[in-house]
């Protein structure tokens, strides 16, 4: 499903014109990710949670040249669901 389809499903659901849930998306999305940018975590119960993780640093190899990189300690994004989520999909 593409963020279009999701702007008219919440239309066709609430009868609240596209360009204003358009804009409100746009403004949650950017709002996750400024929190996560921040190292916020982002709860939103009964949905699940966005996350930062922390990836350790680690040796890679880069076959093609046959030699060895340090990839830094950095942080990523995750999405941890919620129960109810979780046991919706699993059906």
């Amino acid at each position: 499903m593409t963020k279009a389809e999701i702007v008219n499903e919440i239309t066709n659901k609430t009868g609240i014109d596209k360009h204003t849930v358009l804009n409100t998306i746009e403004a949650f999305m950017e709002t996750v990710k400024e929190s996560l940018a921040q190292e916020e975590n982002v709860y939103l119960r009964g949905f699940g949670s966005f996350i930062v993780k922390k990836r350790a640093q680690k040796t890679a190899r880069n076959i093609s040249k046959n030699t060895t990189i340090i990839i830094p300690e950095h942080n990523i994004p995750a999405f941890k669901p919620a129960k109810t989520f979780n046991l919706s999909v699993k059906k």
